[in-house]
């Protein structure tokens, strides 16, 4: 099925609420590493770039850090200031990853969370590279969920490769920065993993389905299908109301190549 989102700044517009509330957060150990490894602390300078609901940029501000929230899409970054309004150090910018508008040699950390398959690589690249300080830090992070590792998540994958838009694509996008240099540039970052989960009754599963912008919305003709399915494999799988999504989230962290 062919794909309705050309603008990837525009995919999540009317998926916000959803993604609001049932998209999983990141653990207590990546803020642990990023302040070990990259310095992450109070009165550092850092650019949470496709910052989103500001799911991230409320973990990062509440380390006492600068925050520059860049986000383009506006439904999104409205959110976002929504999320972390009122906290020092917070600042909203219109903007993308390609041409942040932030100046020159001015951020500890660039990072991005769950964002980066969606921006031009080399053009971000080239854009981090001037907006960092000297020796600053890249940090790009996912929560990358598991797909076959339970017969439920086995059926739900079946189901998302059924009657999803163009999830394929969105896959292979999610995973085109593992496994190779061309980024960071040869041996200039390092990876570090953690666990994370989610437990779902019947309507925050329904919710974290419709927040993915590959999945057909109320109205769509194949939505009523995919609803009956869903409710299968939950009926089928549930334990005490609840099923579960497993995730390995992924740190990527170093400093960019000259």
């Amino acid at each position: 099925m062919a794909t309705t989102h050309s603008d990837p700044t525009k995919r999540f517009s009317n998926r916000v609420e959803n993604y609001v509330k049932f998209r999983p957060s990141y653990p207590s150990e990546v803020i642990d590493l990023l302040k070990r490894e990259c310095g992450l602390g109070p009165g550092r300078n850092v650019a949470d770039v496709g910052s989103g609901t500001g799911i991230l940029t409320k973990l990062l501000l509440q380390t006492g850090a600068n925050v520059f929230a860049v986000e383009p899409n506006r439904e999104m970054r409205v959110a976002g200031e929504a999320h972390c309004a009122g906290m020092p150090g917070f600042r909203s910018i219109a903007a993308s990853a390609e041409d942040t508008t932030l100046p020159d040699a001015s951020m500890n950390i660039v990072i991005a969370g769950q964002a980066f398959h969606w921006f031009n690589a080399e053009q971000s690249r080239d854009e981090f590279s001037r907006i960092l300080l000297p020796r600053g830090w890249v940090v790009l992070i996912w929560n990358d969920r598991h797909v076959d590792t339970t017969p439920f998540l086995r059926a739900y994958e079946e189901i998302l490769a059924k009657y999803g838009t163009d999830y394929a694509d969105v896959k292979h996008r999610g995973h085109k920065i593992q496994g190779h240099d061309a980024f960071f540039g040869s041996g200039q970052y390092k990876m570090a993993t953690f666990p994370n989960e989610q437990m779902f009754d019947w309507e925050s599963f329904l919710g974290r389905v419709l927040s993915s912008s590959y999945v057909p919305q109320e109205g769509h003709p194949s939505f009523e299908s995919m609803l009956t399915e869903l409710r299968a494999i939950y009926t089928k799988y549930q334990e005490s109301d609840r099923v579960k999504f497993t995730y390995t989230t992924e740190v990527f962290y170093g400093q960019l190549e000259a």
